[in-house]
């Protein structure tokens, strides 16, 4: 944190909030816990794609995570006379094969590669049992509609949840549940508001960010559109700023009704804004700006006095003398970003067993009850057959065969008991590592 000099606001590193959640990390991977398995793929030959790819495998081997790095398309460097390779040559079927590798916990794909749909198209491949970045369909579903917590076979399902979204009391998972995976640069982004205060930890859980105005520049489906989303779904009121049009969003009705007992609705709903971009950022207590392009800046005279400003972008999207204005500025997220990514990809590899022993469940009880119905049969047929004394297990025809009946029941009790336990625990493992913000 760098000192406040003639008036001007802080200069925050985000070193000192990627720490906590670095020994959160290193704890989740402490033995007897196996070393999860993470996959990078890098499609383009971006320089920032490649700082990050870089940057991943550095953060991986400092937490001993197995980072494995596959480079195809222009990524991969050419040799003389090589007819050079385009942009995502051969990412798909890279994407598919990870997916298919028991040995792979998480995958992550560094975008953009063919930009728009394209990509798009790309992040609906990835299996969402893999999927550490949270850019599945099925994760920003449940980020839209404020659904935080999920039953790992929902995972499995085309189909989206149509339940209503139940009250939230705290962030502890119901029974049977676990939290839904959030895109990692938007909760790394929450993690540093609560971090600085902006979160008010009085408030109820999942209504922290009641009474903050933030404008969030750039809609897009990675950052920019969830953010803003996750931000509203805890309170705040939001301007949803893009290059041609400013949504506001918010989970509180427009028209009170006072007949009504509900304060908030479920999740937030958009609205479009008639306010100019100046005037959102004149009453906004948090701007955040993640425009890939470095011609554009925020200019610092239309912030309001005091304000907080993160920058997420590659690039600076801010004026250099916005600390004239801003009471605290971020320059960059990215530590804790990568962070929140190793996270997901703890509770992945949980998951992942949850899921593996969830589907093999059923055959298991039903392996339990056919054994208990031939131990059963075993037992009549010595009981009323005159050839069992002929029968190898004619012993069982002595008090031996209640004993013998109860010690088979037992065994098989012990291991369904064995399975529900395995469950449970993995659940709580679950429970205990995923994060929804705002829990620390």
């Amino acid at each position: 944190m760098a000192p406040d000099a003639a008036g001007k606001g802080i200069l925050l590193k985000v070193d000192s909030i990627a720490d906590a959640f670095r020994a959160e990390v290193k704890d989740g991977l402490a033995p007897p816990h196996r070393t999860p398995t993470l996959v990078g793929i890098l499609a383009t030959n971006a320089p920032p794609s490649r700082f990050y790819a870089e940057f991943t495998r550095k953060q991986c081997e400092g937490l001993g995570v197995r980072f494995i790095l596959k480079e195809v398309g222009s990524a991969v460097k050419q040799n003389e006379g090589e007819e050079a390779r385009s942009d995502g040559d051969g990412v798909e079927e890279v994407i598919i094969e990870a997916n298919e590798d028991d040995n792979v916990d998480g995958i992550m794909v560094y975008y953009p590669i063919f930009g728009g749909q394209q990509d798009h198209y790309l992040q609906q491949i990835v299996s969402p049992l893999k999927d550490v970045e949270g850019l599945h369909s099925k994760f920003h579903y449940n980020l839209y509609h404020n659904i935080r917590f999920i039953t790992p076979a929902s995972l499995a399902s085309t189909i989206p949840s149509s339940r209503v979204t139940q009250p939230i009391i705290d962030d502890i998972p119901p029974p049977g549940t676990v939290k839904s995976i959030i895109p990692c640069t938007p909760l790394g982004v929450v993690k540093c508001l609560e971090y600085i205060g902006v979160y008010n930890k009085i408030l109820t859980y999942g209504d922290r960010a009641y009474g903050k105005t933030v404008a969030v520049i750039n809609r897009s489906e990675v950052v920019g559109r969830p953010l803003a989303a996750l931000l509203a779904n805890d309170g705040a009121r939001v301007f949803s700023v893009d290059i041609d049009s400013i949504q506001e969003y918010t989970k509180r009705p427009r028209c009170s009704n006072p007949t009504s007992a509900r304060q908030y609705l479920p999740h937030h709903t958009s609205h479009l804004c008639t306010l100019s971009l100046e005037e959102c950022l004149a009453i906004s207590d948090v701007v955040i700006s993640a425009v890939p392009s470095a011609s554009y800046k925020v200019k610092t005279e239309w912030l309001k006095e005091g304000c907080v400003c993160i920058n997420v972008a590659a690039d600076k999207n801010f004026e250099k003398d916005v600390r004239d204005k801003a009471s605290i500025y971020i320059p960059a997220v990215g530590k804790v970003t990568i962070l929140m990514l190793l996270r997901n990809l703890c509770v992945r590899s949980v998951l992942r067993l949850i899921f593996f022993v969830a589907s093999w469940f059923p055959a298991l009880v039903s392996a339990v009850h056919c054994c208990t119905l031939l131990s059963c049969g075993l037992l009549l047929f010595c009981s009323i057959s005159p050839f069992a004394r002929n029968f190898p297990c004619s012993f069982l025809h002595s008090n031996d065969s209640c004993v013998c009946f109860a010690l088979l029941r037992a065994v098989c009790l012990l291991c369904l008991g064995c399975v529900f336990h395995t469950i449970t625990t993995c659940r709580s493992r679950v429970g205990a590592k995923t994060s929804y913000p705002p829990n620390k």
